[in-house]
């Protein structure tokens, strides 16, 4: 039997063996932004770096160009790390996905090794999952049967400015978001020359603009915890023409999908009504709507004790939850879910989507924190594989998890 102590050491070896390349592959990612599904340079550079290392890896899998997946052992429980490493536009690494997918990468290193070198039954997978920032990838993931397995948990952490957390913690290990609407709503008017005959035209953008308005009133009275925010993404083409057409993208975020449908009512009547007011025709592109994430206690606690012995100190649980969204939360309704956060160094001024945090998600310090999380993950992952015990109360909290959000 091998000890934890021992177990810790091999991974925390192995993965500082490896830091130099690491280091390298993170700084490749950083310096390639790309935007959701157009990761190829990300993916070929992950799938190079692991097939380097001996690792079998399958690319574009589940039908999605830019995903991949490589998985090491035999039998037993299946673990897997999910990878993020897409990009804001013209914002660049302003989420830091290149240290979520480095953490990941490490965690998936450090675990393998640890597996292969005891011997012991079980399974350690890293899936690349493209396009968090509004694509879903984790959505499409599920559908495609990605998360089919009997996997027993999967794992990641996301990097966030250290000055938001509370004084004493380096990071949270239950880290609560809320579930996201995301909709592109097209208006359709009627072109015309908008100085000699603008009667003739039905201006789309007036269809906008009224749109962009009247949630913009809703606004006054929706609840604290949720959230409205859209871009007029196509407005128009020059000032002498009437807009026949125009495009906006809008999140609706509310703590939970059930209350989040009923503020999206809200929020289609002011679309619609926006439409038949400036005499235009309307149509929805729905997106993959992101669930809140569901918290399994026992994982978090274990993420949190296994960063207090790399010399971090981590809040067990979130009390408030975050205005913010993510597609691992729909991966949390479907499997034991962990989706940690560890800080970075930042200015106190500089919010997470800022150039300021692409920054700093470059600089040496970042990289450090971000595998240590990735050490402490791989431990998550070994007790997943090794503990019984362990592996049955996280199943027990996730399904505890499941029913309280049945609960509403």
């Amino acid at each position: 039997m091998v000890s934890i102590s021992d177990a810790r050491g091999t991974i925390s070896t192995a993965i500082d063996n490896d830091d130099g390349g690491l280091r390298a592959l993170n700084l490749d990612i950083h310096s390639h932004p790309e935007t959701a599904y157009e990761e190829r340079h990300a993916h070929d550079a992950i799938c190079a770096f692991l097939e380097a290392r001996g690792f079998t890896v399958k690319r574009h899998t589940y039908g999605l160009e830019t995903s991949f997946e490589a998985t090491v052992g035999q039998g037993g429980r299946l673990v897997v790390f999910c990878a993020e490493y897409d990009a804001l536009p013209g914002i660049g690494h302003g989420c830091g996905h290149n240290l979520i997918a480095t953490s990941s990468i490490a965690a998936f290193v450090g675990l393998a090794t640890a597996v292969v070198k005891a011997g012991v039954a079980g399974r350690v997978r890293l899936l690349g999952t493209p396009a968090e920032e509004g694509g879903g990838g984790k959505a499409k993931l599920i559908d495609a049967g990605a998360f089919d397995d009997d996997i027993v948990g999967a794992i990641m952490a996301h990097p966030a400015s250290q000055h938001m957390f509370q004084p004493g913690f380096q990071g949270i290990a239950g880290f609560r978001t809320i579930a996201s609407h995301k909709l592109r709503v097209e208006y359709h008017g009627r072109g015309a020359h908008a100085g000699g005959e603008p009667w003739k035209g039905l201006n789309a953008l007036d269809a906008a603009v009224a749109a962009y308005n009247g949630i913009s009133m809703l606004r006054q009275h929706i609840k604290p915890d949720e959230r409205i925010h859209g871009v007029i993404e196509k407005g128009g083409e020059v000032p002498n023409v009437i807009p026949h057409y125009t495009r906006m993208n809008w999140y609706v975020r509310s703590p939970t999908v059930a209350s989040g449908d009923l503020l999206l009512a809200r929020v289609k009547a002011c679309l619609e009504a926006a439409a038949t007011t400036a005499g235009c025709t309307m149509n929805y592109i729905f997106a993959p709507t992101y669930e809140d994430l569901l918290i399994v206690d026992s994982l978090c606690a274990a993420y949190s004790d296994e960063m207090a012995a790399l010399g971090r100190s981590v809040q067990v649980k979130q009390i408030e939850a975050g205005t913010i969204s993510t597609d691992m939360g729909n991966v949390s309704h479907k499997i034991p879910s962990f989706h940690g956060v560890f800080g970075i160094p930042c200015d106190k001024d500089v919010p997470g989507h800022d150039v300021r945090f692409a920054a700093a998600a470059e600089k040496g310090q970042a990289h450090t924190e971000c595998v240590l999380s990735g050490k402490a993950m791989a431990m998550l992952g070994w007790k997943l594989l090794t503990d019984d015990a362990f592996a049955a109360a996280v199943r027990r909290d996730f399904e505890e998890a499941l029913e309280k959000a049945a609960e509403g």
